[in-house]
């Protein structure tokens, strides 16, 4: 499984790439080979809030609806609108095509809260 070492990562599973005072987020290699094929996202629109462990979309696959909560507080600034058309970049490429929003961060002191690569492959060992 794929876990990059400069990601953040979640218990629920989403990962946050920090760039300045932004962050791209996402849901885990792990968390996509769990849902299976992945035939629709819902995403926030642009210029909305999320506060961290809210619910900010949802991910629907062949098995199930799974809800996205978001890693860290702050306004969307960008959305992956590619993934209206082509949700299965999620199961193609999690940490590249198939980022899903990104924010521009409210307090950078929530960052402390997230995994490391090496904490998250732990919670999901057990």
């Amino acid at each position: 499984m794929n876990l990059p070492d400069e990601l953040r990562y979640t218990e629920e599973h989403e990962w946050v790439r920090v760039e300045g005072n932004t962050a791209i987020i996402g849901i885990t290699d792990f968390a996509q080979s769990e849902l299976g094929d992945i035939v629709f996202v819902e995403l926030p629109e642009e210029g909305s809030d999320i506060q961290t462990g809210d619910v900010f979309g949802s991910v629907e696959s062949v098995k199930t609806v799974s809800e996205l909560y978001a890693p860290i507080s702050g306004k969307v600034i960008a959305v992956n609108g590619e993934l209206e058309d082509t949700p299965e970049h999620v199961n193609q490429e999690a940490y590249k095509a198939g980022w899903m929003i990104k924010v521009e961060i409210a307090d950078e002191s929530e960052l402390a809260n997230l995994l490391s690569a090496a904490q998250y492959q732990e919670s999901i060992s057990e």
